[in-house]
């Protein structure tokens, strides 16, 4: 049971994965945003150029109707005919395509940014499997859209009767207006039903888009294990970097022992402490080479007295310079007599020793 329970997915989806994702096509995405705001484009541009839209249509249609008895059957004179007839469908609709492909565009970078990637059109057999193509047939989120689409479409016929029956009692009447009035009357009516429906998809799309995002978090989250993999993989695994570590204070120790037989003299604690000081004409001042406690103090000393370096005791001195001083460090000033003295006795043993 524990190792089912820590299985289960209760992590929040970290950078990395949400990164990822995002570089799949894998994004929060309604599909109601973009639908709401192109309809609400079309109705737009209807509204405001639809005048203009139905005066030019009318204008083409009149030209075609007065030419058609005077027109010559023969290539050249039907390629115009159907020239001119192209070019003014194209200056109709013009408008209103670049209004949907806008509203299109928007509504999608609105929820998730700019994004290209060609991941999803990348071939995949796995999209040809149709038993994985009916669990999603009858999986929940297909449940979840079905469930939307038919809340959309009562919502949108509700919308429409309730415009309709304001009108009910007027339609009778219609058969004694004109073909422009009728015209009009159907304009109002249906630009009605249009802005209602849109304001209620509006609210709608809100809603859709608030499910999706969750859906989309729920849908990324991790196990506690896929976490610590991922740190792991984000900053290496823990055993393989104090692994390096240790190597490199293996080698680093390595280089501070081959240095001790440079040593001038070794300041010991007696046996905690040990400090190996090299000094030579022209240096400003003694250099630390080697220091260590415990057992790389025990080393320090025993190669220095393999190679005849001068091991002196001095307690303060070294804790001093132990706390203090780093290898490759000058030792500080506030030390310069006291290692001065010590260097003077060495040079002293070393003259006795000569003589």
């Amino acid at each position: 049971m524990a190792g089912g329970s820590s299985q289960d997915k209760t992590e929040q989806p970290t950078g990395k994965k949400l990164s990822d994702a995002r570089q799949k096509g894998n994004v929060a995405q309604s599909r109601e945003v973009p639908s709401v705001l192109i309809l609400s484009g079309s109705v737009g541009v209807l509204f405001f150029a639809g005048s203009w839209m139905l005066g030019r249509l009318t204008n083409t249609m009149r030209g075609m109707y007065q030419q058609a008895g005077t027109l010559d059957m023969v290539p050249e004179t039907m390629h115009t005919l159907f020239w001119d007839i192209f070019i003014n469908t194209v200056v109709i609709l013009v408008p209103l395509m670049l209004v949907v492909m806008t509203a299109g565009v928007v509504g999608n970078v609105a929820q998730f940014g700019f994004l290209f990637t060609g991941e999803k059109l990348t071939p995949s057999l796995a999209k040809l499997n149709p038993i994985s193509g009916l669990k999603k047939l009858f999986s929940l989120r297909s449940l979840v859209e079905l469930g939307k689409s038919i809340i959309k479409l009562v919502i949108i016929s509700g919308v429409a009767f309730i415009v309709l029956r304001r009108y009910l009692d007027q339609i009778p009447g219609l058969m004694q207006l004109s073909i422009g009035n009728i015209l009009s009357f159907i304009g109002q009516v249906s630009f009605q039903m249009c802005l209602y429906t849109c304001m209620v998809l509006f609210l709608m799309a809100v809603l859709d888009f608030a499910y999706t995002k969750w859906q989309h978090q729920q849908d990324l989250k991790m196990t506690k294990q896929e976490v610590k993999d991922e740190f792991k993989q984000r900053e290496g695994d823990p055993a393989v970097k104090a692994r390096i570590r240790s190597v490199q204070r293996e080698m680093a120790r390595k280089r501070m022992m081959e240095a001790v037989p440079e040593a001038t003299v070794v300041i010991t604690n007696p046996t905690h402490l040990a400090i190996a000081l090299k000094y030579e004409e022209g240096m400003s001042a003694p250099v630390v080479v080697a220091k260590g406690a415990g057992f790389v103090a025990r080393k320090i000393k025993d190669i220095a007295a393999a190679n005849d370096i001068p091991l002196v005791e001095n307690k303060p001195l070294a804790r001093a310079m132990f706390k203090s001083t780093e290898i490759g460090d000058f030792i500080p000033a506030d030390l310069y007599r006291a290692v001065a003295e010590i260097l003077a006795y060495v040079y002293r043993l070393k003259g006795l020793v000569n003589a």
